[in-house]
């Protein structure tokens, strides 16, 4: 049986594991940039990819957030 995923094991990898917070700081440097690029069809699409990146960054902070007691789930 697999052990179940907890906001406390995203705290523990990223915030109190040698090197999670280099790793962690690297992941919001490259993919927690501005999303909207102009350029019609192609800046659309491009858009949407950066987005996916994007939404992957913000569940992993959520999940570390949760495990500090911080449920503020406010979006910008």
């Amino acid at each position: 049986m697999v052990k179940k995923v907890q906001n406390e094991d995203y705290k523990r990898l990223f915030e109190e594991t040698a090197g999670g917070p280099e790793v962690l700081d690297e992941l919001v440097r490259v993919f927690g940039g501005a999303i909207f690029v102009k350029g019609g069809a192609e800046g659309d699409r491009q858009t949407c990819y950066k987005a996916g990146q994007r939404s992957v960054l913000d569940f992993i902070l959520l999940k570390i957030n949760r495990a500090n007691g911080v449920n503020d789930d406010v979006e910008d």
